[in-house]
C-alpha cells in the first residue's frame, strides 16, 4: 500500500514543533508525496497558536515545493461534550480539522467519559478526522467510537507518531483498525510530525496494515482524489 498525502503535521507555530511550512513541505517532497495538510495546535494546548494565526492562513500558498498544501488545525476537545477550542467562524475558513484528546486541555476519564467525549466532537458538522484514539491515557469503548465515526462519517486516525509518543498505543491502533476492517469505517494516517524530517513517516502503521490486511480502499491517504472527496462530502470544496 502506498500512501501519497499526509493529514496531520505541525510547524513551528504549534511551539513545540521544529520546522517552518516551507521546510515542512520540502520534507513531504523528498518522501514523494503528493498533498500534505498543516494542522497546528490550537490556542488551547499550552505554547500554541493564537486565534490570529488560523484567520490569516489563507496567505499560505496552495502549492510548496510540488506539494498541495491544505490549511488546517488540531482542535483540543475541552470536555466529555466534545466541546472544541475553536469557533465555526473560524472552522468554516480551514481545509480539514483534527480534534484530539490532550492531558494539557483534558484530564483523562472513564472509558464512557472518554468515548463521550470524542463522539461529542464527531457531531461538530466542522470536525473531519479524531486524532490519535489510540492513546492509552484515554481508553474508550472501541467499538462504540468506531461505529459512532462511521455513522457520521468522520475519519479515524491510526497515528504513527502515538508508537513512540504514547507509549502503549500499539495494541490500541491494531485493535481501532481491525474494527474500522470489521464494519467497513474508513481511516486516515497521520505522521503527527513535529519536524520535517517526519512527514509522511508511516511504517509503523504500514506495519499493522500489513498483518491485518487492511483494505487499501478503506484508507483515505492511498488518493487525493480520495481525500478530496471525502471532503467535499462534508462541505467542503478544495
Amino acid at each position: 500500500m502506498k500512501l501519497i498525502l499526509d493529514t496531520h503535521t505541525h510547524s513551528i507555530s504549534s511551539g513545540h514543533a521544529y520546522s517552518t511550512i516551507q521546510e515542512m513541505a520540502e520534507g513531504a517532497k523528498n518522501k514523494g508525496l503528493k498533498l500534505m495538510a498543516v494542522t497546528d495546535h490550537a490556542p488551547k494546548l499550552p505554547g500554541a497558536c493564537h486565534i490570529y494565526h488560523f484567520w490569516n492562513l489563507k496567505v499560505i500558498p496552495r502549492i510548496i515545493h510540488g506539494v498541495e498544501i491544505l490549511r488546517g488545525v488540531e482542535v483540543n476537545i475541552l470536555d466529555d461534550q466534545g466541546t472544541i477550542d475553536l469557533d465555526e467562524d473560524i472552522l468554516t475558513r480551514l481545509d480539514l480539522v483534527i480534534a484530539s484528546l490532550h492531558d494539557a486541555c483534558i484530564e483523562p476519564g472513564t472509558i464512557e467519559e472518554n468515548t463521550n467525549a470524542l463522539i461529542g466532537a464527531m457531531s461538530n458538522p466542522y470536525v473531519h478526522i479524531i486524532g490519535h484514539p489510540g492513546n492509552p491515557r484515554y481508553p474508550i469503548d472501541i467499538d462504540r467510537m468506531v461505529r459512532a465515526a462511521k455513522e457520521k462519517n468522520v475519519l479515524i486516525e491510526v497515528n504513527n507518531s502515538s508508537f513512540h509518543v504514547r507509549q502503549g498505543s500499539k495494541d490500541n491502533c491494531t485493535a481501532i483498525a481491525l474494527k474500522a476492517k470489521e464494519l467497513g469505517c474508513r481511516v486516515v494516517v497521520g505522521s503527527d510530525a513535529h519536524i520535517s524530517y517526519d512527514v509522511g513517516k508511516f511504517d509503523t502503521v504500514l506495519e499493522i496494515f500489513r498483518r491485518i490486511n487492511m483494505p487499501e480502499e478503506l484508507v483515505i491517504n492511498a488518493s487525493v482524489e480520495k481525500l478530496k472527496n471525502f471532503l467535499l462530502e462534508k462541505g467542503k470544496k478544495i
